[in-house]
């Protein structure tokens, strides 16, 4: 466990009544770092979020947020974080200034740090164009703004998101994004749950919550280079197809093919060592499909292999996140189905 960590958690567990909501999660967070926290809906991961800010007890284990017990002292925890939750929870009859403003007040800042504060937040959003508008009449990514500019009045050591982009368009996305790498690089730390795994990549260590159950940690290259993403024996390649969805169809079909998916025009496939690429291409071949080189493919990335033959293209690939989570996931399912 890292002793520098300015969150750190022993065997957190909570439950709600029979349901067992988390269980046995241990981890930490290094100062200035962002942490993805990424699982699908009703894996824990809103849970975890309220018992590090303080205002949800575990039912067994604990937690050290900035070196305070999260059993013993919330309230120390409380002033020295900030929170963003996954809807839109500020006051939608007030304006944009009138909302940070009343975060300023319900913190206690004193006047003339709250004045200072309150151009510091506008400034760092970039939302002083619409600070007399209602929030009400915001777009999403200038709510998510707005809501990161009153989590941020009161300088916390710790920003919490929980999911912050869901909903909102890409370029807001890519915009709130780069104001967090902002803070990161000013020395807030970030614990971000998720459910990109565009964002999951950007972040300096990543978390995957299934069920209660903390099933991968580490930084995205680690998680990449598990042994049950990619088993000895199997290697990943990318296929480009004129007609993926039916080559698709038929590399499933192929007792070699150990996982199989599209990525826009092309397959992505996880092929035991016992049949080259080579073979898997004429295969496809000879069930009438027509592999091709994309429109316009760039040369391969450095350290991927990349073979052309009569109209086909494949490359080998490294495993996504995406790659990793979903094997992961079906690993459980069947560990759990025996």
């Amino acid at each position: 466990m890292n002793e520098d960590a300015v969150i750190r958690t022993e065997h957190l567990g909570r439950r709600f009544g029979e349901v067992v909501a988390l269980r046995d999660i241990t981890l930490s967070v290094s100062r200035a770092a962002i942490f993805g926290l990424l699982g699908p809906n009703g894996s824990g991961k809103s849970t975890l979020i309220r018992m590090l800010c303080g205002v949800l007890a575990p039912s067994n284990g604990t937690a050290w947020v900035l070196g305070n017990d999260i059993r013993t002292s919330p309230e120390a925890i409380k002033t020295r974080i900030g929170y963003m939750s996954q809807k839109f929870s500020l006051y939608n009859d007030l304006s944009v200034i009138e909302n940070i403003r009343f975060y300023a007040l319900a913190y206690g800042l004193a006047p003339s740090r709250r004045r200072e504060r309150e151009q510091a937040v506008i400034d760092l959003v970039g939302i002083g164009d619409y600070v007399k508008r209602l929030a009400s009449h915001l777009s999403g990514g200038w709510k998510q703004r707005l809501a990161l500019a009153c989590a941020m009045i009161h300088e916390p050591e710790i920003l919490f998101l929980d999911e912050p982009t869901a909903g909102i368009d890409p370029v807001a996305r890519r915009d709130l994004w780069d104001l967090l790498f902002q803070l990161a690089h000013q020395g807030v730390t970030m614990f971000v749950s998720t459910h990109y795994m565009d964002e999951a990549e950007r972040c300096t260590k990543v978390g995957y919550v299934l069920s209660g159950d903390l099933i991968a940690l580490g930084e995205p290259h680690e998680l990449k280079s598990l042994p049950q993403v990619t088993p000895p024996g199997t290697r990943r390649y990318a296929v480009s197809c004129d007609d993926a969805p039916s080559a698709l169809a038929r590399a499933r079909n192929i007792p070699e093919v150990r996982d199989a998916t599209l990525f826009g025009t092309e397959l992505h496939i996880q092929l035991a060592d016992a049949m080259s690429p080579q073979t898997l291409v004429q295969r496809l071949k000879s069930h009438g499909l027509s592999p091709s080189p994309r429109a316009g493919a760039s040369a391969p990335a450095v350290g991927e292999a990349a073979t052309r033959e009569s109209h086909a293209e494949f490359r080998e690939v490294q495993p996504s996140l995406e790659d990793v989570f979903v094997t992961l996931s079906r690993a459980r399912s069947r560990s759990n189905a025996a």
